[in-house]
């Protein structure tokens, strides 16, 4: 798998370099990827954040993870967008450590971007759900749920 990591400018940006090395992202995306694959991932700020969540989704606010797939065959081709004040954030109010909530949505936005998506139904949430449920377990980390 290629990986590339890039961070954005915005406050605490350090903390989250800090907990994103790339070895261990590289460990977490690999575990959720069933086929060889590109990824990019770039953790930003709120307002880069709400821009994209913006331009891309038509929601005039910063999330968590964006994932944006290219290719599923033969290999995964994604870039995924975490913005880091609201993983921090969200980290803090359900009692997580920072990586373990990085660690969940990076495994959360890879299966995205090989055609999972819990908005498509209950069952298909179900599934996304139980499976990453499954190989955080395998890295190490508790139920993100």
């Amino acid at each position: 798998m290629d990986l590339t990591l890039q961070f954005g400018r915005f406050a605490d940006a350090a903390v989250h370099r800090s907990v994103l090395k790339t070895p261990k992202v590289k460990t977490w995306i690999a575990q959720a990827l069933l086929r060889p694959g590109e990824i990019a991932v770039r953790i930003v700020g709120e307002d880069e954040g709400r821009a994209l969540n913006l331009q891309y989704r038509g929601k005039d606010y910063a999330t968590n993870v964006l994932t944006f797939d290219y290719t599923r065959e033969p290999q995964v081709a994604a870039d995924l967008v975490l913005c880091g004040p609201v993983v921090a954030a969200e980290a803090r109010a359900q009692g997580k450590t920072l990586e373990a909530h990085y660690a969940h949505l990076l495994v959360h936005g890879t299966l995205h971007a090989q055609g999972y998506d819990h908005e498509s139904g209950e069952r298909d949430a179900l599934e996304m759900e139980a499976l990453e449920i499954l190989l955080l377990g395998a890295l190490g980390f508790e139920n993100p749920y």
